[in-house]
């Protein structure tokens, strides 16, 4: 694939002078919609992701073209001018990277030429725009010579994301994809940003990735619903006792005082929070003792927390996971991302892994009416250059 892009770029861009980059996506192994409730969180950074090719084109313009989105041909985007354009389309990304890193002193004063391909499934919940951002970040450092740590960098594809495209999301995408780790996934404290590796190197068992196909646009979703939700309970409890997030709760604090919260679904949405980040804790524990039955447990307790409480799963993942713990060789399975469609992952033995891609896969096209498509996917180290 990058002999192609290499080759698409001199043609676009009649310069064979060149860098080539790869930006992981990531999947959330546990520890779902609770990155913004100042809980734990298990992501890893996979190698499935974002390939970019790049090279200065001494000019005040940065021109970017993506091997995903033929159509919309050559972007061109003026340094002078980084404010947001919906007909930008996906360079908004890029260009949103830009202005913040501009923003923070950084300088950046001069064009490029930007070719992407992405072989992660768009709108599906693994971090195709996280990882487009980190890509971009990484480039711009290389290119430029910036002093930018990966945290930073994290933090700034955030920011992206809140202030520039308006998603009021977390901070576990970027933080997953810009240090990942190969064979490990990363702890993150989302309240502190305190982080640690644990590792994951599944020796007999792979990780399934299992996309329904039914796109989830993040922003148009119920995504800053809940998040209200949880703020909402969050506003109640603070009333009678002193915390910043639900997730320093444990479930009997939780169960001892969630009567103060008076909505019945701001209740449900809370206590899947608290519960849910005690799974995460209960998971890291699992996966030191090499006790992969426990771990599997736990996902498939956080699917079911996510569909019943927290209501973000729908028919689609809910059949792929239903089916998926039916199959020999399982050992949990659960939703990934935001939900409402996206992707589901499912911890399987190696030996099982073809007969259930096949099964699941059939079960889900004769309930849904459509295909599902699957993924075995590998750890994979952060953003990197590719020599």
């Amino acid at each position: 694939m990058i002999n192609e892009m290499l080759l698409k770029f001199q043609e676009i861009f009649e310069t064979n002078n060149a860098k080539v980059f790869f930006s992981p996506g990531r999947v959330n192994l546990i520890g779902e919609h609770i990155d913004y409730n100042g809980g734990l969180v298990f992501p890893c950074a996979i190698s499935l992701g974002t390939y970019g090719v790049v090279a200065f084109n001494d000019t005040n313009t940065i021109r970017a073209y993506s091997l995903n989105f033929e159509a919309l041909g050559l972007i061109k985007i003026s340094l002078a001018d980084l404010t947001y354009k919906k007909e930008d389309n996906w360079t908004n990304y890029v260009k949103g990277v830009v202005k913040f890193m501009k923003e923070a002193g950084h300088e950046i004063n001069s064009g490029f030429d930007l070719l992407v391909y992405g072989n992660l499934p768009n709108g599906a919940g693994l971090s195709s725009s996280a990882s487009l951002e980190m890509l971009t970040g990484k480039t711009l450092i290389d290119l430029f010579n910036l002093n930018i740590s990966k945290v930073e960098l994290a933090l700034l594809g955030k920011r992206v994301e809140n202030e520039f495209l308006g998603v009021n999301s977390g901070i576990m995408d970027q933080f997953a994809i810009s240090l990942g780790k190969k064979d490990n996934a990363t702890l993150l404290d989302c309240n502190t940003l305190d982080y640690k590796y644990a590792p994951v190197n599944f020796k007999n068992e792979s990780i399934v990735i299992m996309n329904t196909n039914k796109r989830r646009e993040l922003a148009d979703s119920k995504y800053n619903e809940r998040r209200a939700e949880c703020e909402a309970a969050l506003e109640q409890i603070k009333t009678i006792k002193n915390i910043n997030a639900l997730c320093e709760l444990s479930t009997k604090d939780f169960n001892e005082i969630s009567s103060v919260i008076n909505n019945p679904i701001e209740r449900k949405r809370a206590y899947h929070a608290v519960t849910e980040n005690e799974r995460v804790k209960s998971a890291i524990e699992a996966l030191n003792n090499d006790d992969l039955i426990t771990f599997g447990q736990l996902m498939t307790g956080s699917h079911t927390s996510l569909r019943d409480d927290y209501e973000v799963t729908g028919i689609e993942l809910d059949t792929l996971v239903s089916s998926a713990l039916k199959q020999p060789g399982v050992l949990g399975a659960r939703m990934t991302g935001a939900g409402f469609g996206g992707c589901a992952i499912a911890l399987v033995e190696n030996p099982h892994v073809e007969e259930f891609i096949q099964k699941v896969g059939a079960e889900y096209k004769a309930a849904i009416g459509y295909e599902a498509s699957f993924y075995i996917a590998s750890t994979s180290d952060g953003p990197k250059k590719i020599n």
